[in-house]
This record gives structure tokens, C-alpha cells and sequence, in this order.
């Protein structure tokens, strides 16, 4: 087991940013609210029932994990999604490109291919869609920081 005393707790508890979910969403679907499932994947986060269970079954509040929908009700309301995607990284959080740190362009890659395929090569439109999103939200965030 790594050691991640130095980790913060809310770095181990939600590895994913806030900045980063909505880049993954994006890249994913445009984040379009509306989707539903279609096919094997729910959601503006086009996540499958596998993710799902990997990422420890999250359920809406009432819900539980053996219901018959808990795992379509999740991943279409978009923050228990989210937490999918939280638990999910936990989960297989690893640096995947090999430049010793893991950061969004990881968890972007595990969301696509998952976490036992991260080091293949990432679907080129996707990728240029996060690459694209996280340099214009570095540039809002600086722009609002000023």
C-alpha cells in the first residue's frame, strides 16, 4: 500500500475536482442534462451499470443499492453521478501517463477506458475535448483570481 499520510483527507475522500468532473462530463457528453440511458450507459457522465458497481453502488437519498433502478436513478441525476465517478477514482485512481503525478488527464483516461486499461490509448476527439476544457477553465480561474 502507497503511503498517503501527506495526502489531505478530502484529496483521498474526492480525488476528482470540481474543475475536472465538469471537464469529464463535458468530454463525455457535452454535459447534457437530459440524457438518459441508451444502450449500456446512463447519464451526462455515459456511465455503465460495472463503473457503477466498481464505484461502490452510490445511491440518490431513499434509494437503496439492490433496488431494481438504483443504478439508473444514480447515474441520471447528476451529482449522485458524480459521486460515481469520486468512488470509481478512488477506487482506480493511478497515473496513467507516467508523469509522476495523478491528475484530472488521469482520471479523464480512466473514465473512458477504466481502470485497468488506463495506459491504452485514449480515443483522440476525447481527449482533445478535456485537453481543450482544462486550459479554458485554468484560464477562467486565473482570470477570476486576478
Amino acid at each position: 500500500m502507497a503511503d498517503v499520510s501527506h495526502i489531505a483527507p478530502e484529496a483521498l475522500e474526492n480525488p476528482v475536482t470540481d474543475v475536472c468532473l465538469s471537464c469529464i462530463c463535458e468530454a463525455s457528453s457535452g454535459c447534457d442534462a437530459s440524457l438518459r440511458c441508451n444502450g449500456d450507459v446512463c447519464g451526462m457522465f455515459r456511465i455503465t451499470w460495472a463503473y457503477w458497481a466498481d464505484a461502490g453502488k452510490p445511491v440518490q437519498q431513499g434509494d437503496s443499492p439492490d433496488s431494481q433502478n438504483a443504478y439508473a436513478n444514480c447515474a441520471n441525476e447528476p451529482y449522485c453521478a458524480a459521486r460515481t465517478v469520486q468512488g470509481y477514482m478512488r477506487k482506480f485512481g493511478q497515473d496513467c501517463n507516467g508523469d509522476g503525478t495523478i491528475d484530472c488527464f488521469d482520471h479523464a483516461i480512466i473514465h473512458k477506458l477504466g481502470g485497468y486499461n488506463c495506459k491504452n490509448q485514449v480515443p483522440i476527439v476525447y481527449q482533445s475535448k478535456v485537453d481543450e476544457c482544462i486550459q479554458r477553465k485554468a484560464i477562467e480561474y486565473g482570470a477570476a483570481r486576478q
